[in-house]
């Protein structure tokens, strides 16, 4: 492959902004340089133009060239779910989610919602999600298929759920594993897939399917697993009469070898002290869905005190439940819980936080999410001016964390000039 130089304005994080007084950087008239889909190089513009006169040349000037958006917590069965009105969490899964979940057992159905799934990530700048499959080893088949033909850099895995939904989306806990394992076999490290231990979670898993999803877990330590935690009071009350023998939510996961540095806890809203401590003890991560929390009445993240207990955090768009597939949108809401909660959350914090820190969660940020030498040269790049009231508002910008904060707050796909996979354009070629 040719090398390709992608010019702008140029932003990635190394550190967090939190944390490290120099975080990012910055360059006013920048470029990346592409070599077989990697960055080979991050520098001046005319200084990298002038040292490869070979290079084929894309000039996105004046807009902002950054990693692309990580989510690292999505449905793919759930695109048609979104903006379903129900009045809570349980009852939004039995009316909408579960029946739209049931039509993945058609293979020709899950194929042409992979393409619709990765056509609307793509088109708001999302290049990489850890997302949930149905209960059909198919789902995942046809998602894992559609994201290698497109080169991208995907985590999935199908649910494992055998009590409390619909019998249509039912599984058994052998079958569960048996699935789960044929599908690690046939994807796991195959291009730039990942496959995700998925016990959707504990209301519909029996002890003997969470016992399966541990034991996957003991094979195949280096996979991810992905679940939910503590969304919802009346699903934590019903967790809790499920499970009578567990010290609180999180003890269920823990007592069946699902906690680590690899395990994503979906939502983690309504934790207890020992939870919190005992997540930071274990590395376990928690997921943040400002735009579903919000939508169904869940409650209010602590990003601030789970930061302070030293647990990891992503945020995330949690499509179907949540409301919007852009990370824009999803940073929005994110800062307007972080104020409801008393806290701020700043605009280099939040864009590292949509970039490198979801690849510190999904213990990625080697391969994704900045713009390392030697990464895989995943981007989005950004118009602050990309509708009239952006426009309006540009006028009185006084400099980066101006512009960040108008992408947030009133950014989303019309704001995406392009994203590009392993540096190839990928926006405007989508179907």
């Amino acid at each position: 492959m040719s090398d390709t130089l992608i010019r702008g304005r140029v932003l990635g994080f190394h550190a967090d902004p939190e944390e490290v007084a120099d975080a990012h950087l910055y360059l006013e008239d920048g470029a990346v340089l592409v070599r077989d889909g990697r960055i080979a190089a991050v520098g001046d513009g005319a200084a990298l133009a002038r040292a490869h006169p070979q290079a084929r040349e894309i000039d996105h000037r004046p807009h902002l060239i950054l990693p692309g958006f990580i989510d690292p917590h999505i449905h793919f069965p759930q695109g048609q779910v979104v903006a379903s009105y129900a009045a809570a969490l349980l009852d939004w899964l039995n009316d909408h989610t579960f029946p739209a979940e049931a039509a993945f057992a058609d293979p020709a159905h899950a194929a042409r919602m992979a393409v619709a799934f990765l056509d609307l990530l793509l088109a708001h700048g999302t290049t990489t999600a850890c997302a949930f499959g149905s209960v059909h080893p198919g789902s995942i088949d046809a998602l894992f298929a559609a994201a290698e033909a497109r080169g991208m850099a995907m985590l999935g895995g199908k649910v494992m759920m055998d009590r409390n939904a619909a019998p249509a989306v039912h599984d058994t806990a052998q079958a569960s594993y048996d699935d789960s394992r044929a599908l690690i076999t046939r994807w796991a490290g195959r291009g730039r897939l990942t496959y995700a231990i998925t016990p959707r979670f504990a209301i519909t898993s029996t002890p003997e399917q969470l016992a399966a999803a541990g034991a996957l877990a003991a094979e195949f330590p280096e996979l991810p697993i992905q679940t939910h935690l503590s969304e919802n009071r009346a699903e934590i009350d019903y967790t809790l009469s499920l499970y009578p023998e567990a010290r609180d939510y999180l003890d269920i996961y823990d007592r069946f070898g699902l906690l680590g540095s690899r395990s994503l806890m979906g939502h983690a809203i309504h934790l207890t002290p020992r939870e919190i401590a005992r997540m930071a003890e274990t590395g376990t991560r928690a997921i943040h869905c400002p735009t579903s929390n919000l939508f169904l009445g869940s409650g209010l993240f602590d990003r601030t005190g789970l930061r302070a207990a030293g647990i990891v955090t992503g945020v995330a768009t949690d499509i179907g439940g949540g409301t919007s597939w852009s990370m824009l949108r999803t940073l929005d809401e994110a800062y307007k819980v972080s104020q409801l909660r008393g806290a701020r959350l700043n605009p280099l914090a939040a864009f590292h936080w949509a970039t490198r820190g979801n690849a510190l969660a999904l213990g990625m940020a080697d391969r994704i999410g900045t713009l390392a030498e030697g990464s895989d040269a995943d981007l989005v790049v950004l118009d602050a001016r990309a509708t009239p009231a952006m426009r309006l508002r540009a006028e009185r910008l006084r400099g980066l964390e101006d512009e960040l904060f108008l992408l947030q707050t009133l950014g989303d796909d019309r704001a995406v000039v392009e994203t590009y996979v392993a540096g190839r354009p990928a926006k405007s070629t989508a179907a």
